[in-house]
């Protein structure tokens, strides 16, 4: 992996870490025959071909790349973007992330609780009175 002159080559790339075209064709048109899968993959990759993916079609390539460490399709758009380089979140940060804003988030439902129930009283005290 390295410097990529276009798009497609970062793209043809990814396909042959996420398991080459046959495997990714599949996985992408499951619809078709596995061969036919394959040959739309390659004219898809062909800069000389009119055929393209559909945005869908180019995220589950770069997920399918990202998930075998690849991130060349990534890195090739950010660059051509003026961005730094991706940094991928691994699923165990991602799940202590969503475990501290859950925590987070009931504690703040529990002081809100607690703020509405003396508000409540209060409005019950006064209501006496």
């Amino acid at each position: 992996m390295g410097e990529y002159e276009s798009f497609n080559q970062a793209l043809i790339e990814c396909v042959k870490v996420a398991g080459g075209s046959k495997v990714v064709g599949h996985k992408l048109w499951p619809e078709k025959a596995v061969d036919a899968a394959q040959r739309h993959l390659l004219a898809c990759l062909n800069e000389d071909k009119p055929e393209r993916l559909s945005p869908e079609h180019l995220l589950m390539l770069l997920r399918l790349a990202r998930d075998k460490g690849c991130l060349v399709g990534i890195d090739f758009m950010l660059g051509e973007l003026s961005c730094a380089p991706a940094q991928p979140i691994e699923p165990k940060d991602e799940i202590a992330e969503l475990q501290r804003a859950f925590i987070e988030s009931v504690n703040a439902q529990a002081k809100i609780a607690e703020r509405i129930e003396r508000a409540a009283g209060r409005v019950n005290v006064r209501a006496v009175a």
